[in-house]
């Protein structure tokens, strides 16, 4: 009986052994949802201190209840570990691993190498590898199958391969890894059938493409997408402060529009792993054909000017109370990268506190989620208490992240500056509110209330 044959049948079966290796934010939820299904899985992370965790049936990720992992234990269905040598036992692996940037914008798939030697290490036939890092198109075919060949193998025939790109969004109540289609590409047919097989077992719908280079642009054009959406509004919003327009009514004004329009909404900077990274894997890559994206290298550029920009905006708003940057207490609300969430990765607020620092203003920051982080010097810094009395001393509060929780008529109420780089203060008025995309100007009440102190 042929590998494709007897993989098939355990699948199908569901006697498949699989493992997910990176128990992240992509590898968790992915192994869960592997759990749930009745598949026995196998989750190899190298931090122990996240396989202890979990082996005492706590979650470090938001969007997964311990509830979840408990039952997964208690079940005998999840089986976290350190141990690379479990490849020995499995039919079946996702690779969910960290794909980050190096500090001159190139793609760093070094944790994509180390796990490729640990399989080809341990487990080399038989085997179905599905990468899902994100990362630019043909890393599948060149870090993957080209190592596997050098060995005499044959994809397709002694080991599968397929790529199928992660859509996690953390914090999402309405598309999780269930519900979000899955989109996949093997390369070999036979290998994308099994890939497809394996994740219909998960998803609700799994959406089938010619090879794993296509799956792979799949998920760069789709935050490449909204990138340069992003900065086109982020350049609008800074147009918009020059010309003296609420930039926000504009929006909603054009979102009233039932076709031809889909709005998109200015900010301080973009986070997470995806949108500030995945459209330098693809200018990266594109670099090799001879081929220049001034699209995704125009926005990377106004995307990544933002946090300045905010700075401008703050010494615009504390100049309109004879006060500057230097020396002004100032205090950041929110410092996750969106709202509801703990995520700090890529966060513009980090970046903003650090300018902050650089230009002499004693800043602390607010988020119920977010407790701390370390700043460049690597000094942890955690947030302050929701104590409304201390808040009342600062000079002004940058709102970056809008958290849900917030009380945004209670912050108002204490009569400090705000500088809201999200509009999540739009039904308030009459206050010390100044918004990204609107001119600074204080108000005749606040003006003559200056005058007077």
């Amino acid at each position: 009986m042929s590998y494709f044959t007897k993989l098939k049948q355990k699948m199908e079966s569901k006697t498949v052994k699989v493992g997910v290796i990176g128990l992240g934010y992509v590898g968790l939820p992915l192994a869960m949802e592997m759990a749930k299904s009745g598949f026995s899985v196998y989750g190899i992370d190298l931090d122990k201190r996240k396989v202890e965790t979990l082996l005492a049936g706590r979650s470090y990720i938001q969007d997964v209840p311990c509830e979840v992992i408990q039952s997964s234990l208690s079940a005998q269905r999840f089986f976290p570990t350190t141990d690379y040598r479990v490849l020995k036992e499995l039919d079946a692996v996702s690779i969910c691993v960290p794909t980050p940037l190096s500090e001159n914008q190139d793609p760093d798939t070094s944790f994509i190498k180390g796990v490729v030697r640990e399989i080809i290490k341990y487990k080399k036939k038989n085997l179905l590898i599905t990468l899902e890092s994100t990362t630019y198109p043909g890393t599948t075919e060149e870090l993957i199958q080209w190592e596997f060949e050098k060995l005499g193998l044959t994809v397709g025939k002694d080991f599968f391969l397929c790529f199928s790109p992660e859509r996690v969004d953390p914090g999402n109540y309405s598309f999780n890894t269930h519900n979000t289609p899955k989109v996949i590409g093997g390369t070999t047919p036979k290998c994308l059938e099994l890939g497809a097989l394996l994740y219909s077992n998960l998803v609700t719908s799994v959406v089938t493409v010619s090879s794993p280079k296509v799956a792979e642009m799949s998920k760069l054009l789709e935050n490449t997408f909204r990138s340069v959406n992003i900065a086109f509004i982020n350049e609008m919003a800074m147009m918009c402060d020059k010309m003296g327009i609420d930039v926000w009514e504009v929006i909603k004004a054009a979102s009233t529009k039932p076709f031809g329009y889909m709005p998109f909404y200015p900010g301080p900077g973009i986070g997470g792993h995806c949108i500030p990274l995945d459209p330098m894997y693809l200018s990266w890559k594109a670099k090799g054909f001879r081929f220049h994206s001034k699209f995704i290298e125009l926005a990377q550029s106004i995307n990544d000017n933002m946090p300045d920009y905010v700075i401008n905006k703050t010494a615009q708003v504390l100049n309109l109370y004879a006060k500057s940057i230097k020396n002004s207490r100032i205090l950041i609300l929110g410092m996750a990268y969106k709202p509801d969430i703990d995520d700090l990765r890529e966060s513009p607020g980090l970046h903003i506190y650090e300018l902050f620092q650089e230009n002499g203003a004693r800043v602390d920051y607010y988020d119920p989620y977010a407790q701390s982080f370390l700043d460049k010097r690597g000094n942890t810094v955690r947030s302050i208490p929701h104590d409304l009395e201390q808040m009342k001393n600062y000079d002004c509060m940058v709102l970056v992240t809008n958290h849900k929780s917030f009380d945004y008529q209670e912050f108002a109420d204490l009569g400090v500056a705000v500088i809201d780089t999200r509009n999540a203060f739009d039904s308030i008025t009459g206050q010390h509110i100044y918004k990204l995309g609107n001119p600074a100007r204080m108000n005749v009440e606040e003006e003559r209330v200056v005058l007077l102190a």
